[in-house]
């Protein structure tokens, strides 16, 4: 892929610490020794160079490859935009696979579903997330005609993609995320839909329910619907549609999983039907796309063009919007041509159809500076005007592109055709995608997302912690002369300034955190945006532990009602594992009654670790899932039976708090330093053993928390911590978001 030269003069690039942090683990190129030969500066002019390059192939273009390189840069480095992650990282770079959103077929025999699994490791390992529709497979117990059989249904499939997932890390810097989707009219629909009933099942997919038109139409009469085998297109059975919909939404509540496309709405807004039916969305939603489709994205920081001192309208500049709109579509529009996929499918594809995804972050950020609160009526009538906005400007961007460069190759078959609109260069423009690590980049709320939390404490080093605030936050706390540091003390320990009435009313109103936001109005902003968005809109509705199946069941028909293409939901807590950032997460005794056992999958994976103690060699095996403590046992050999006795009990505890969800610090802390009858110095790091449980608290201690510091949220209860920086994780967008590393988790 050709760059060009850096200028001597190029502008050095202010990277805020958390940014700092985050490109020096996952974007910056690495050496041999795994140490960043880059800096922001050369990472930035690596992708603005390397896009640039793709305009000398069109003789009509206005700009010289040298000049749009350092408008590209400029656009990148003031915040005002950025493109997804894998241009970020492979742009300039020997791999070229810059996009991050794709979508394979998954057809009806052993060949075919196996070409998958290998076409997914490829895309993986690349760096992009895909998504899957398993509807074309037959169901459990039907004939196999070649051989004599009975197929095993898609859930058993279904299994082997996620293990092949598991065993990918995305060239070391993001791990392989998935989207599996059945339709609602698949006869094994009740086993998709009870499918993460056993936490730790299919942990590395998202998994969404496709509901159609005639489905939702029989929920609302209380009517039954068929159910169709797609192999012989025949009914093999009959279901009541309400009842199907009460189980889907006790699922939800139960766990988050799974969420729902409306699959028919999505395909009414296919600008390309000739070519087949959308049968499935990217990892986290927010993408449509036929089989072998790919998209990149890239989101305008909306932040950025806040007009300081004005209000309404002339609080954003909307010049500015146009200009960063423009140049971001042709940005786009060239990582097309940059881009080397892996699979002969996928290019071809993406070349016939030419989509991208212009969104936005820092939708909460604008909002705070405008003094506008989320969840009002003014702040919906503004996402209308600024989406509409980004589309109309996108659209036009792209018609400009389609006289200098032709429009998209499928345009004459497209919707747009028929209907004379365009010509346009990109079948799509506009999609609403989640920013969790761009975010951190560029030091902005994420999508269109509240915040989490208003601020938030972070681990600087040994027993100190850091408070970390929204600046737009400290800054309106000055401004009504309210800062201080026990206000801002209280205000990490909460998250939030819900109930501090001595604050005045103006700031608790407009300074408002996802779970201070009724189910309502965050679906309105999903809506508000989609009305607006050629693609789909990825966005977690929050609720807090004591939602209802009532409150997801009227999310759910809500999202149906506002032509919403589909809905995320998250109740807080509703995992054995708290997902919780900041604060003290709701009711403690609530939190300890939810904790639950998990069950015990057929196939896991660990270590086992030779340790010499007073009895003899003992041998702990520890197996994990997701990279996490999952089990513990203990064998020492030629030793009593007492003491054989004695380890496997202390297996079976330390095994039984594991699947409780305990804190492996927390375990650590309880036996490590338990003296016994027959101490042993061992020279070297493992130094001096003191019994049994002391010797498995050495495992554990040196493979888990080794380097790292011992994190006590704010209750003491529950949170679940990275694995890569054992800060707190968040859940938003279908995704664990770690916001101190960019860590990233679906499924």
């Amino acid at each position: 892929m050709a760059t060009l030269k850096k200028p001597a003069n190029l502008p050095a690039v202010e990277v805020n610490p958390n940014a700092e942090v985050v490109l020096g683990k996952r974007y910056y190129r690495k050496g041999p020794d795994a140490k960043p030969f880059e800096n922001a500066q050369d990472m930035f002019w690596r992708v603005a160079s390397a896009i640039a390059s793709e305009e000398g192939k069109y003789k009509k273009s206005p700009w010289k490859a040298a000049d749009l390189a350092l408008a590209f840069y400029d656009l990148m480095t003031s915040w005002r935009f950025l493109p997804n992650s894998p241009t970020l990282m492979n742009a300039g770079t020997g791999l070229g696979q810059l996009s991050a959103c794709f979508v394979l077929p998954v057809g009806d025999s052993i060949d075919e579903i196996f070409d998958a699994v290998k076409h997914a490791a490829m895309i993986h390992k690349s760096g992009g997330g895909t998504g899957f529709s398993f509807s074309r497979l037959r169901p459990k117990e039907s004939r196999v005609g070649s051989t004599g059989g009975v197929a095993s249904g898609p859930l058993s499939f279904l299994r082997i993609f996620n293990t092949a997932t598991e065993q990918i890390k995305q060239g070391g810097t993001r791990r392989g995320a998935n989207m599996g989707i059945l339709r609602v009219d698949h006869p094994d629909i009740m086993e998709f839909i009870k499918a993460k009933e056993r936490e730790g099942e299919f942990n590395n997919f998202n998994l969404s329910v496709a509901l159609t038109e005639e489905f939702m139409k029989a929920v609302e009469k209380e009517e039954e619907y068929p159910l169709i085998a797609p192999h012989v297109k025949e009914e093999r059975g009959r279901l009541n549609a309400r009842e199907v919909f009460e189980i889907l939404v006790q699922k939800a509540w139960e766990s988050g999983d799974p969420g729902i496309v409306f699959i028919d709405r999505i395909n009414r807004d296919n600008p390309t039907p000739d070519q087949g039916e959308i049968e499935s969305t990217n990892p986290c939603g927010e993408q449509p796309l036929l089989p072998y489709e790919a998209c990149n994205l890239g989101s305008v920081n909306l932040a950025k063009f806040f007009v300081p001192g004005k209000s309404g309208d002339e609080g954003i500049d909307w010049d500015g919007l146009r200009e960063t709109i423009h140049l971001s579509v042709r940005f786009l529009d060239n990582v097309i041509d940059a881009s080397r996929f892996p699979l002969r499918q996928i290019t071809d594809k993406v070349a016939q159809n030419r989509k991208i995804g212009l969104g936005v972050m820092g939708w909460a950020d604008l909002l705070f500076l405008m003094r506008i609160p989320y969840n009002s009526q003014e702040a919906i009538l503004l996402a209308e005007k600024v989406m509409g906005f980004v589309r109309e400007e996108g659209r036009a961007a792209s018609k400009n592109l389609a006289r200098e460069r032709g429009p998209f190759p499928a345009y004459e078959t497209s919707i747009f055709a028929k209907k004379e609109q365009g010509p346009f260069r990109n079948a799509t423009v506009t999609t609403i995608a989640p920013t969790g690590t761009l975010s951190i980049i560029a030091g902005c709320s994420s999508g269109i997302e509240p915040l989490f939390a208003l601020c938030f404490s972070r681990n600087v080093m040994d027993g100190e912690r850091l408070v970390e605030v929204n600046p737009y936050f400290e800054q309106a706390l000055k401004d009504a002369d309210c800062h201080s540091k026990k206000l801002m003390d209280t205000v990490a320990a909460k998250g939030s300034i819900a109930g501090l009435d001595h604050l005045p009313e103006e700031l608790r109103k407009v300074f408002v955190t996802a779970m201070d936001i009724e189910a309502l109005w965050h679906l309105r902003q999903q809506a508000a945006f989609q009305a607006h968005t050629d693609n789909a809109v990825s966005k977690t509705v929050n609720l807090p532990n004591s939602a209802t199946v009532d409150d997801i069941r009227r999310v759910y028909w809500m999202a149906y009602e506002m032509g919403c293409k589909g809905v995320t939901v998250y109740r807080d807590g509703c995992k054995s594992v708290q997902v919780l950032c900041t604060g003290e997460g709701g009711n403690k005794e609530l939190q300890k009654d939810k904790r639950v056992v998990r069950e015990r999958p057929d196939l896991v994976y660990g270590f086992t670790q030779k340790v010499r103690t007073g009895h003899g060699i003992m041998y702990v095996t520890i197996n994990e899932m997701d990279g996490k403590p999952f089990e513990a046992f203990a064998t020492i050999g030629k030793s009593g039976r007492s003491t054989t006795a004695k380890a496997e009990a202390i297996g079976r505890l330390v095994s039984l708090a594991l699947r409780s969800g305990i804190e492996v610090n927390k375990i650590v802390q309880q036996i490590k330093g338990i003296g016994g009858e027959a101490q042993v110095f061992q020279p070297g790091k493992q130094g001096q053993v003191q019994s049994i449980p002391d010797g498995i608290a050495w495992v554990l201690e040196n493979r888990y928390l080794k380097s790292k510091k011992s994190v006590h949220d704010a209750n003491g209860l529950g949170a679940q911590h990275c694995p890569e920086c054992d800060e707190l994780l968040v859940f938003q967008e279908g995704c664990l978001i770690c916001p101190a590393c960019a860590y990233t988790k679906c499924g």
